[in-house]
């Protein structure tokens, strides 16, 4: 009993092949031939197309706000710092007690009209 089964089953995997597999691609199943030219969009993309897309960062509006009130944060950061070391060259200048250079004088005088 067995082996009529396993004989079934052999014989038609034979007659299968000498038909022709379900795999191969059939000439009317209209396939890219090399003399017509390929038809675009015919199957889903593939494994790697579709991993590639995947990794595509997609911004957000939120994250855009969120990005836009960092950088005026950052900005008016570095406004404040600037406004500090200006102070700072301001301070040191005034504090001199020898007489200042020329050059020294100038720029108390540009730091003293930019900061007032």
């Amino acid at each position: 009993m067995k082996t009529t089964l396993h004989n079934q089953k052999w014989c038609e995997l034979a007659t299968a092949k000498k038909e022709g597999s379900l795999k191969k691609r059939k000439c009317q199943d209209g396939g890219d031939s090399e003399t017509s030219p390929p038809t675009e969009n015919k199957r889903p993309p593939g494994v790697k197309a579709a991993k590639k897309g995947s990794n595509r960062t997609v911004i957000g509006e939120d994250d855009l706000n969120k990005f836009q009130s960092m950088w005026t944060m950052r900005q008016a950061d570095l406004a404040v710092k600037e406004r500090l070391s200006q102070l700072t060259l301001l301070n040191s200048l005034i504090g001199k007690k020898e007489p200042l250079a020329e050059y020294e004088e100038t720029l108390k005088q540009k730091l003293i009209n930019a900061l007032w």
